[in-house]
């Protein structure tokens, strides 16, 4: 063998070994970011979870309105990332503790009775005005001393909240999006899907709950979306019997 052929042969070797490395390495890098969005999740391979869907305000008990369908489309998306199973359950049939499988529970209370357990169990800072009468108030949130309002279309406001039991790696999270507006419940979604990652770092596989705003929404959709605050501490301590809202939040 001349030093010519020699050359060639170290040459093709050489490059098979990096590429064998790379994709070795970039094997290694995927599956590590699968780990950690499962652990965030809790959705291990081939586990179940839950969807709860809530129904349209005034319409038939299993209307879902469409932007709700939206929202359940991208949590599906994200639970079939993780190579794991949803179940879709309405809001009135899913009678279970929480803990054994994720759940994404979608919608306001007025919508979702299952919403309205999780908040009156898990988030007692939290009051949402469910009046059927219009009226300044109707929609609004109260968290801790602060009072959020709606304005249809210009600027509205949502929940997201990540909320396990306690720390053992055996509970599953239960998710919350619960929305002024069906339009916001995607809007908290698809906060999630875009933010999982950098959430996942912040918070670990902790709680938290996140108040954000929907701005222009009849502009933009559910894509412009602000942090407000994290407000995981008012929202999970009990609000006094008394307890009077200090601000009304309202665009300008």
């Amino acid at each position: 063998m001349n030093d010519d052929v020699r050359n060639i042969v170290l040459g093709v070797v050489a490059a098979g070994v990096s590429a064998a490395i790379g994709w070795v390495a970039r094997t290694y890098l995927w599956k590590r970011r699968l780990r950690r969005k499962q652990a965030f999740f809790g959705l291990p391979d081939n586990s179940e979870s839950l969807l709860v869907v809530n129904r349209g305000a005034g319409g038939p008990e299993f209307a879902v309105m469409r932007y709700d369908v939206f929202a359940l489309l991208e949590l599906a998306a994200l639970i079939k990332d993780c190579n794991a199973h949803a179940q879709i359950l309405p809001h009135d049939t899913a009678r279970q503790g929480f803990g054994e499988r994720t759940e994404f529970c979608v919608g306001g209370p007025a919508s979702n009775r299952r919403m309205a357990a999780h908040l009156s169990s898990l988030l007692p800072g939290v009051r949402v005005n469910v009046d059927a009468e219009p009226g300044p108030d109707r929609g609004s949130f109260q968290v801790g001393s602060e009072r959020y309002r709606v304005e249809n279309g210009r600027e509205e406001y949502a929940l997201l909240a990540r909320l396990t039991a306690d720390r053992s790696q055996n509970i599953r999270p239960v998710f919350l999006f619960c929305g002024q507006t069906s339009i916001t419940n995607q809007a908290a979604t698809r906060y999630l899907a875009r933010n999982h990652a950098r959430l996942a770092r912040k918070y670990g596989n902790g709680s938290f709950v996140l108040l954000l705003k929907v701005i222009n929404s009849q502009a933009y959709g559910p894509d412009v979306v602000e942090l407000v605050e994290d407000v995981t501490r008012a929202a999970q301590t009990p609000l006094p019997a008394a307890e009077t809202p200090r601000n009304s939040h309202r665009s300008s």
